[in-house]
């Protein structure tokens, strides 16, 4: 298993532990760290992810 596959694995056991544990924690860390990945993203990269996401869609 790849280094980055082990740190996803690991974010979501702690996000739904989280969950379990504190619902509103849990929740906020759920939401909060894919928004701040894609805020820390620059504009060229996030035009780019969003031309790729549309092409997946069918658009």
């Amino acid at each position: 298993m790849s280094n980055r596959a082990k740190v996803a694995v690991a974010g979501v056991v702690a996000g739904v532990i989280l969950l379990w544990l504190h619902p509103w924690v849990g929740l906020l860390v759920l939401l909060a760290v894919p928004a701040a990945a894609y805020l820390l993203l620059d504009p060229a990269q996030r035009k780019r992810l969003r031309r790729v996401s549309r092409k997946q869609l069918g658009r």
